[in-house]
């Protein structure tokens, strides 16, 4: 009798412990509660979803077999998806298609930012027997007063004019086309100005200019936030017809007028109810400047 017993502590014992360790953990949908190798409760993706069939349509366009299939997907994939209607999707019209914006990941901005360091590198003088040499300051600080129009303070025009001046050696790889590789340009600058602009005006004293190329600075990994989760460069969400993607810690979205369903009574968003629509997106996010409007004619950065 002891020994029957004792099997069926064993045997049970392990259920117990993860009904134990789990009793007050909540995992949001389309997760469960897993205990990993030290025992510590962790939400995981759930692994299989029971077959019922209640057909559901994503917000994505896509239908599902039942709701826990919908949020098991939107787990994996990390996107934001959720029941547009019970039943099967609607075929839609292509009205428009939801393109990605132009966007400076945080990879094209630390690829020019290194770019200018090598090429100011290269004109370093070192000290000789009859002239004076020059350091990387002395090199940065010639740039600073060409470049600056009498404020003491480089902006963005100014700043982009400054790497403009070696037009060839800070070409960007990541757009074929000349007009993207100039666009993108442009928004890596703003991303180099955020780099070490202290006070947030969107403007680099030549403390702060000298401290963005710094050979020696390590720029920081910064993180986009949804619904109390981060996600790193290049993950995408949707909101409406419009495509939102992460770069360097902001999510930026195309600005697209959406019509038919996805669009508040068919009316026509104005640029400030847009702006606060996106701005939800970052709710949640903190110690990360909001930046709308800077570049609303190719997409909206937060």
């Amino acid at each position: 009798c002891l020994r029957s017993l004792k099997m069926i502590v064993v045997f049970s014992s392990e259920p117990q412990s993860k009904s134990k360790v789990c009793a007050n953990v909540f995992c949001g949908a389309g997760r469960e509660c897993a205990v990993t190798e030290k025992g510590e409760p962790s939400c995981l993706c759930i692994e299989s979803c029971k077959p019922h069939k209640r057909s559901v349509c994503g917000s994505n366009g896509k239908t599902y077999r039942n709701h826990c299939e919908l949020h098991r997907d939107a787990c994996l994939t990390g996107l934001k998806i959720q029941v547009a209607h019970d039943g099967h999707c609607h075929e839609k019209k292509t009205e428009q298609a939801a393109a990605s914006p132009v966007v400076c990941y945080a990879a094209d901005r630390n690829e020019l930012r290194s770019r200018v360091i090598q090429w100011l590198q290269t004109e370093i003088v070192p000290d000789g027997w009859f002239v004076k040499g020059s350091n990387f300051s002395d090199i940065l600080l010639k740039y600073f007063k060409t470049y600056d129009s009498g404020d003491s303070q480089l902006d963005s025009a100014e700043l982009l004019k400054f790497i403009q001046h070696n037009d060839s050696v800070v070409e960007l790889e990541s757009y074929a086309d000349q007009e993207s590789n100039k666009l993108l340009r442009s928004l890596c600058v703003d991303a180099l100005i955020e780099l070490s602009d202290e006070n947030a005006d969107w403007k680099l004293s030549f403390d702060e200019f000298l401290n963005c190329l710094k050979p020696g600075f390590n720029p920081p990994e910064k993180k986009c936030a949804l619904e109390d989760e981060t996600y790193e460069d290049g993950a995408e969400t949707q909101v409406e017809c419009n495509r939102c993607v992460c770069a360097c810690g902001n999510w930026v979205c195309t600005a697209m007028t959406c019509t038919g369903e996805s669009a508040d009574a068919g009316a026509e968003m104005t640029e400030e109810e847009w702006n606060l629509r996106v701005a939800e997106l970052n709710k949640h996010q903190v110690g990360i400047r909001l930046t709308a409007n800077r570049h609303f004619s190719s997409g909206i950065q937060l």
